[in-house]
């Protein structure tokens, strides 16, 4: 369950979880014109919009205790069961929290129920391809991943679906899995690694970060992808998914 894994995992994230700046942009334009929005598995904070009412939803008192004064108002609840009624919102946005739902098409029916107009997903796409961290060293990072849904799956819950790729900067500030792909040393940091929910399933990583560094440090990993050195970003698979409440949903 989302809640009893971040109120392990996730003390760390308010320091090294930050929304960035340009994926909140991408973010901030999906909403459209929405005025209102509930942001459902909220974790700390990040990337709900600062001109917009905003509400939001978060199983983990571990994550709820690092929303910043000031924040919107929050509330412990999980996505598959939103403690409001129908069409109270203009949007339902969730960010990089599907993959982690006790059932995740009841929650996208729940956004779908609570959103007048659209429902905004920041995710990964599982038919990406990933990159070098999960292909050279953590390959069951992999298998976690089937917990992403599927997009033709989504769109078999909340209707057609627009997607929208998102690029992940060099600098990223939002240390998610993929953050750091051009700054690999950043996987030797424990801190930063605490703020990654995939690392929380491995129970036993040492032996794969000792390669890493051994790599690093001889000048291997840099051999193997100094094309990626030269690159301000990269798309490694993450989207935004946007459907609309206009849309009729499929037939059932």
């Amino acid at each position: 369950m989302a809640g009893a894994l971040y109120d392990r995992i996730g003390r760390g994230y308010a320091a090294h979880r930050r929304a960035d700046a340009r994926i909140a942009a991408r973010i901030l334009d999906a909403l459209g014109t929405a005025r209102t929005v509930l942001n459902v598995g909220a974790g700390a904070g990040s990337y709900e919009p600062a001109d917009r009412r905003v509400a939001a939803v978060e199983p983990a008192e571990t994550m709820l205790r690092q929303r910043s004064a000031g924040s919107a108002p929050s509330v412990r609840g999980v996505a598959e069961a939103l403690p409001f009624r129908d069409k109270s919102f203009d949007a339902a946005l969730a960010s990089l929290t599907v993959h982690h739902w006790t059932d995740w098409r009841a929650g996208l029916r729940e956004m779908r129920r609570v959103a007048r107009g659209r429902v905004v997903i920041f995710t990964w796409d599982p038919s990406s391809f990933g990159f070098w961290l999960v292909r050279e060293y953590f390959p069951e990072i992999a298998e976690f991943d089937t917990s992403f849904p599927p997009f033709n799956e989504v769109a078999e819950v909340l209707g057609p679906l627009e997607v929208r790729p998102v690029p992940v900067p060099a600098d990223c500030t939002d240390g998610f899995l993929a953050a750091y792909w051009r700054r690999p040393a950043a996987y030797l940091d424990p801190a930063l690694r605490g703020a990654i929910s995939a690392f929380a399933r491995i129970p036993d990583a040492a032996s794969r970060l000792e390669r890493l560094a051994a790599d690093l440090a001889d000048g291997s990993w840099e051999r193997r992808n100094a094309d990626l050195l030269v690159l301000p970003e990269l798309d490694v698979g993450y989207r935004i998914l946007i459907a609309r409440a206009d849309h009729d949903l499929p037939q059932r």
